[in-house]
């Protein structure tokens, strides 16, 4: 199975699993539902689940209902995103190609539907059938802290929004990006690594992996900012910018970021030297992350 079709495959169970779990649209309070499901099916790449479920995968076969657990992953990343996108924060119109959520549903809308998708999160959590009831509280843990402000992603954001128009330094954008992006993907591959029974070493290793393409992740996304159209990139391109926020580009340059990039992908490669080619998939993705064009 190629990458592509194995990331399809692997969108198709999450997709489903989303929709077993998200209210129906009619479902009464319908507005809420009709907003959630808007920005939750807006057509994601979902990189946060296919590095879970992948990462499961890397410790054992395909671990039973990991597409559940997986889901949390996304209800917390597109919640980030109708909040981030709102007028009080990065004031965005477009996202994955079409309207935001504030600008169809209106501000207090679109901030409920991300407050149900962050706790229709942890409900997923409680609820998982494949697991132990301390995995699931590992689970919880685990996402919690990837989630919060002492190293997590609300704190980088807290530090993006403080840091506009700040003089653009390394220290700066380390503490930004590592919080606000990297933290949620190197959560994600912790994921699926603890919900199949990783053992410490396995953990540890997976966790370095995660590090690297988290933060290849950003470089890439800050660089693509730069270079691509709203049109190639479904989002507002240039805002970085035109918000003076501290990025890799602002900081060291298109090429040495994209250099930096590189040098994630392969310190992420190497994190993986004990895993067999059951890891793959990992390699892959890392691959992915760091060359794609959008």
């Amino acid at each position: 199975m190629t990458l592509p079709e194995y990331m399809a495959a692997r969108q198709k169970d999450v997709d489903a699993a989303l929709d077993r779990w998200v209210p129906a649209e009619a479902q009464n309070p319908a507005s809420i539902h009709r907003a959630m499901r808007y920005s939750l099916f807006a057509g994601g790449k979902r990189i946060r689940p296919l590095l879970a479920i992948a990462a499961g995968e890397a410790i054992s076969a395909t671990p039973a209902g990991i597409e559940n657990a997986a889901c949390a992953l996304e209800l917390i990343h597109t919640y980030s995103l109708i909040h981030d996108d709102l007028p009080a924060l990065d004031n965005d119109d477009l996202r994955r190609g079409r309207p935001t959520c504030h600008k169809v549903f209106g501000d207090a809308m679109a901030i409920l539907a991300g407050d149900a998708l962050l706790t229709l999160a942890f409900e997923v959590l409680a609820k998982l059938e494949h697991t132990s009831a301390e995995r699931r509280v590992d689970l919880v843990r685990e996402l919690a802290c990837a989630s919060g402000t002492v190293g997590g992603m609300i704190g980088g954001q807290v530090n993006d929004i403080q840091g506009e128009g700040r003089p653009p330094t390394a220290e700066l954008l380390e503490s930004i990006h590592r919080a606000k992006t990297g933290a949620l993907l190197r959560s994600s591959v912790r994921f699926g690594a603890i919900y199949a029974g990783a053992d410490a070493a396995q953990l540890t290793a997976l966790t370095k992996f995660g590090e690297h393409v988290g933060l290849a992740f950003q470089i890439v996304d800050d660089v693509l900012d730069v270079e691509q159209s709203s049109e190639q990139l479904g989002k507002t391109a240039g805002k970085d910018a035109a918000q003076k926020k501290i990025t890799f580009p602002a900081v060291y340059g298109i090429e040495r970021s994209r250099a930096m990039a590189e040098e994630e992908r392969m310190a992420a490669h190497s994190a993986l030297h004990t895993f067999d080619g059951r890891a793959d998939r990992l390699r892959q993705l890392a691959d992915l992350v760091v060359r794609r064009s959008a």
